[in-house]
C-alpha cells in the first residue's frame, strides 16, 4: 500500500516542478496558464463519486493498480502537450485518474488498519509527502541538466507505472459485509449522491478546514515573506519548504502519537499547534520567525487530514469508500478554493488579515475533535 501513495506523491511533486517549463514550452501567459490548471481538480472533483461507485462495484484491490499505472502513464502527456487544449485533457485525465487512486488507496488503508488493529493512515500519508518532495528534488535536478520536461516525466512515470502493477499483490481484499447487516448497505439513507449523514458532514467540514490551511500554504507563504516581510526570494521560498518537510515529518510520527493519545487527543493538539504556529509567523514580523510559524503550522495540520479519512472510513464499515470519497470531496474543494479566497480578503484587507482566516479554522478542527474519536474504529 505504501507504493501506491508514494507513486501519487511522486507524480505530482515532478509535475509540480516542471510546470514553468510546460508553460515556457507552450507559450502561455500567467493567466492562461492559470485556467489550464484549474483541468485537474475539475478531474478530481468528477473522480470522487466515481471512486465510491468504483470501489463499491469492483473492490479498491481492483481500482488501485488500475488507477494506480493510469494516472503516472497519463502525466507524461503533459510534457509533452503541443497545445493548451492538449495540457487540459491530459490535466482532466491526470485528476480524474489521480483522484480514482486516491480514494481507492485511502479505501485500502482503512481496510489494513483493520486488519492490524493499530493507526496507520498518517504513515501512508507521510509516504505520499515525502514522495512529493522527493518528486520535486527529481524535478528540479532535470530542469538544472536542462532535460525537457516530456523526457522527464517519462524518465520518472514509466517507472511508477511498473510498480503500480508490481505492487498489486500485496493489496489486501476488502472486507465483505455481513448479510442483513446496517453496514452492509448504507442505501436507506440514499444513493452514491446522497449518502450524506450527520457524522459525514462534519468530517467534511472539518476536511475543509484542514485543507484550506494546505491550501493557503501552498500559495501564500512564501508570498506573505516576500511581499509582507521583504525577504529576498529564496528565502521566502524556504516557508513553503518548511511547512512541506514539517508536514511529511509529522505524519510520519501521527501513528504513534495517534496510539498514544487517541485520535481525539491528537487531533485537538494538532489544531491547537497549528494556530499557534500561524499566530507565530503572522505575528513575529521576521522572515526568520515567519519561517518556523510556517514550519509549526505544517507540523499541526500533517496528521488531521489522515485522521479524518480514517475516521470516514469507519462510517460505513463495509464501505469505507463511501465516507471517504465524500470527506475527500468536500477537502479537495477547500484546498482548491482556499488560495483564491486568501487571495480576495488580501485585495480587501491585506494579507496578513487574510491569513487569519486559516488560523480560525485550525482552532476549529481542534474544537471539533470529538467527531473523529466517535467514528475511529
Amino acid at each position: 500500500m505504501l507504493a501506491y501513495f508514494a507513486v501519487l506523491g511522486i507524480a505530482s511533486g515532478v509535475w509540480l516542478a516542471r510546470i514553468p517549463a510546460v508553460k515556457h514550452h507552450l507559450g502561455l501567459s500567467d493567466g492562461l496558464l492559470g485556467l489550464a490548471l484549474l483541468a485537474a481538480p475539475v478531474g478530481l472533483v468528477v473522480a470522487i463519486p466515481l471512486a465510491n461507485w468504483g470501489v463499491h462495484r469492483f473492490g479498491s484491490r481492483m481500482q488501485v493498480p488500475v488507477a494506480g499505472v493510469i494516472a503516472p502513464l497519463l502525466a507524461i502527456s503533459l510534457g509533452f502537450a503541443p497545445s493548451m487544449a492538449a495540457l487540459m485533457a491530459g490535466l482532466f485525465g491526470y485528476g480524474l485518474f489521480g483522484g480514482l487512486l486516491d480514494v481507492a488507496m485511502n479505501a485500502q488503508a482503512v481496510q489494513v488498519e483493520r486488519r492490524y488493529g493499530r493507526p496507520l493512515m498518517s504513515s501512508f500519508h507521510a509516504c505520499y509527502s515525502f514522495g512529493g518532495l522527493a518528486g520535486s528534488l527529481l524535478g528540479g535536478l532535470f530542469a538544472l541538466v536542462g532535460i525537457g520536461a516530456g523526457v522527464n516525466f517519462a524518465v520518472v512515470d514509466l517507472p511508477l507505472a511498473l510498480v503500480a502493477v508490481l505492487a498489486a499483490r500485496w493489496l489486501v481484499h476488502d472486507a465483505a459485509p455481513a448479510a442483513g447487516s446496517a453496514a452492509a448497505d448504507p442505501h436507506p439513507v440514499g444513493g452514491i449522491w446522497t449518502m450524506w449523514t450527520l457524522p459525514l458532514l462534519l468530517l467534511g467540514l472539518l476536511a475543509v478546514c484542514s485543507l484550506l490551511g494546505e491550501g493557503s500554504a501552498d500559495g501564500w507563504s512564501a508570498v506573505y515573506l516576500h511581499d509582507n516581510l521583504h525577504a529576498s526570494a529564496a528565502v521566502a521560498a524556504l516557508a513553503f519548504a518548511a511547512f512541506s518537510v514539517a508536514m511529511a515529518f509529522g505524519r510520519l510520527a501521527g501513528d504513534r502519537l495517534a496510539a498514544r493519545l487517541g485520535s481525539d487527543r491528537l487531533m485537538r493538539r494538532c489544531g491547537l499547534l497549528a494556530a499557534a504556529g500561524l499566530l507565530i509567523a503572522l505575528a513575529s514580523g521576521s522572515p526568520v520567525g515567519a519561517i518556523i510559524g510556517f514550519a509549526l503550522f505544517g507540523a499541526g495540520l500533517s496528521s488531521t487530514f489522515p485522521l479524518l479519512l480514517s475516521a470516514a472510513g469507519n462510517v460505513y464499515p463495509a464501505r469505507p469508500a463511501v465516507g471517504i470519497a465524500r470527506v475527500a470531496g468536500l477537502g479537495y474543494l477547500g484546498m482548491m478554493a482556499g488560495p483564491v479566497l486568501i487571495g480576495g480578503l488580501a485585495s480587501a484587507f491585506g494579507l496578513t488579515v487574510a491569513l487569519v482566516l486559516p488560523l480560525l479554522l485550525a482552532l476549529f478542527v481542534a474544537l471539533g475533535a470529538g467527531v473523529v474519536r466517535q467514528r475511529s474504529s
